[in-house]
């Protein structure tokens, strides 16, 4: 069947032809032919030419064995590294899905890290002199030419400023937007064929994946995003970090644009070059285990949080302070999913294996509800190893794969966020074993998170909580009689209309309605009493004087919504 010609429409589905048949071609001779055959990807492409490869990869050969998972990895990186920036780009985010794929295969795929060709300096150049609407030479000093970092999206490019400020400027690579638009069309399309013919692929859950890292890319596109993190953590952790532990970067604004970043340079020591604690030294050693009480609160009490902190984001300075950099990527939860997250590391430090269970069903994503009775058993099954283990014994690593491993086995997908959040803490804590150090992970957070959660159940989030379900009582009570006509309005217009001729009907109708509508009203009363009782549970106010105010406020909304119900179930 000839794709161009038939319904799907491949013309009107991907616009550049040229560039799908690029990337057929280049992953078919990579070794997924028999796939992209058995899609009918390469149908009415007769050039598309059959793999070198001996061992090429189809639904049969699938073996789920390490060896293999390695042969598909090395296959992908070969085209990933052939097709260019944005398949890179795409090659590291896999590279952190632990979730879905093995360990062998995250191997090959993490390769990619430092893979990407720079652009010439001409062409930063010009992009930096679009930016400024002005002469370089009336900003800079001087720009070194040779970039000292590479990435999918941007190249990084020491300079000094006219006032002699060492500084570091980010550039966008010119026309990475088209690029991007238009090879994620073509990946999506491509994915949806492939899971159509293949269970395996589809049982990946790659459609998801790939949604999230176009989302997530086309975040990262524009520079000012990054400035904005890198502001709000910089406030966020001056609040907390008592020690001035953290030196964080800062953004010079006036020269930054959608297109261009210039930041602070941070003339320190990646952590990634050190290989001991003898090296780290005593010092450092005391504000990295600091540095991990920072990040909680950032995760737990903020919700806003560095995502990527690998050895190569993060520095020692001169003065022994630590430096952070890459604000790309950042973690971001509400109110409500730091509530469950708090609630699932509880049941994970306690070992609750229901509880967490369940609040992992609350938040995962999943197609059919799995059997919770065995996911439990499973749940207890590949924790078991760690029960018994002290919080220093107690690998993170390995217990949060243990966790992601059998949530994927039941095909429960946990949303970008909450993957954000585990992987953030893996990288952590493999970062404190790169030098020997035990950063206790969970040990801070066994501290922390009873505070956390008497703060979630504080009489303040309380009363918060039941404003806002008492407006959503209010808000469905309101819209359900409209919903109900606009559906009977909808289904008369389709020819199933009934005619009810009960004598007497509309009356018991408006009679059940107003009933109704009267319990919401009293329920929503209530609400107001409760909350309006809580600022003064245990103070025994000794004259009305001394009831708080906003206990009069909600009483006096109880009293105004008690004497519209009385007033509704009269009339």
């Amino acid at each position: 069947m000839d794709l161009i010609k038939t319904g799907i429409g491949l013309t009107k589905t991907i616009k550049n032809v040229a560039r799908f048949r690029e990337i057929l071609t280049v992953f078919s001779k990579n070794g997924f032919h028999s796939l992209i055959s058995k899609s009918g990807l390469s149908t009415g492409l007769p050039s598309i030419s059959p793999s070198t490869e001996t061992d090429d990869v189809s639904e049969e050969t699938i073996d789920d064995s390490e060896e293999w998972w390695g042969q598909v990895g090395s296959k992908l990186r070969k085209s990933f590294e052939e097709l260019g920036p944005s398949f890179v780009k795409m090659g590291q985010l896999l590279a952190t899905r632990e979730d879905l794929f093995d360990p062998a295969m995250i191997r090959e795929l993490k390769k990619l890290q430092n893979e990407v060709k720079p652009i010439s300096f001409q062409e930063a150049r010009t992009v930096i002199q679009e930016s400024l609407g002005k002469p370089i030479s009336q900003v800079y000093k001087k720009i070194e030419e040779v970039p000292i970092g590479t990435a999918s999206i941007g190249v990084v490019y020491r300079a000094t400023l006219l006032n002699d400020e060492k500084v570091v400027v980010k550039v966008k690579r010119p026309g990475i937007e088209k690029i991007l638009k238009t090879d994620f069309e073509i990946v999506r399309f491509m994915v949806a064929q492939v899971e159509k013919v293949s269970v395996g692929i589809r049982y990946l859950g790659l459609s998801r994946v790939i949604e999230d890292f176009f989302r997530a890319t086309m975040s990262e596109l524009n520079f000012m995003t990054e400035a904005q993190n890198c502001e709000r953590l910089t406030i966020n952790l001056s609040k907390i970090d008592v020690h001035n532990d953290f030196h964080i970067p800062k953004i010079y604004r006036e020269y930054s644009s959608s297109n261009v970043l210039v930041m602070e340079f941070l003339d320190g020591r990646p952590f990634n070059t050190y290989r001991s604690l003898e090296e780290v030294g005593p010092v450092m050693v005391e504000k990295l285990e600091r540095s991990v009480d920072l990040f909680a609160h950032t995760l737990l009490a903020d919700g806003f949080f560095h995502a990527d902190l690998h050895g190569g984001n993060f520095f020692i300075m001169p003065d022994q302070r630590l430096g952070l950099i890459d604000f790309g990527l950042m973690g971001t939860l509400s109110k409500k999913n730091r509530a469950n997250l708090i609630a699932v590391l509880y049941a994970v430090i306690t070992y609750n294996y229901d509880n967490l269970v369940y609040e992992f069903l609350e938040v995962a994503e999943y197609e059919e509800i799995p059997d919770h009775e065995e996911l439990i058993r499973d749940i207890r099954d590949n924790l078991s190893p760690f029960v018994g283990l002290s919080i220093k014994e107690t690998n993170v690593t390995e217990l949060v794969r243990a966790i992601i491993k059998t949530l994927s086995k039941h095909r429960l997908y946990l949303p970008r966020e909450w993957f954000i959040i585990f992987r953030a803490l893996m990288t952590l804590d493999g970062v404190g074993k790169s030098v020997g150090l035990d950063l206790n992970i969970f040990k801070i957070l066994e501290k922390d998170i009873p505070k956390l959660i008497g703060e979630v159940l504080s009489a303040e989030n309380a009363k918060e909580e039941a404003m806002w379900i008492g407006k959503d009582v209010l808000t469905s009570l309101r819209i359900l009689p409209k919903h109900l006509k606009w559906f009977m309005r909808e289904q008369a217009r389709r020819g199933y209309a009934f005619e009810l001729k009960i004598q007497g009907a509309d009356t018991y109708v408006r009679s059940i309605s107003r009933s109704l509508y009267f319990l919401g009203l009293s329920l929503l009363s209530g609400t107001f009493i409760i909350v309006g009782t809580l600022p003064i549970l245990g103070k025994e106010p000794q004259h009305i004087a001394e009831v708080p105010t906003i206990s009069w406020i909600f009483w006096g909304l109880a009293a105004l919504t008690l004497f519209r119900s009385f007033w509704l179930k009269k009339y």
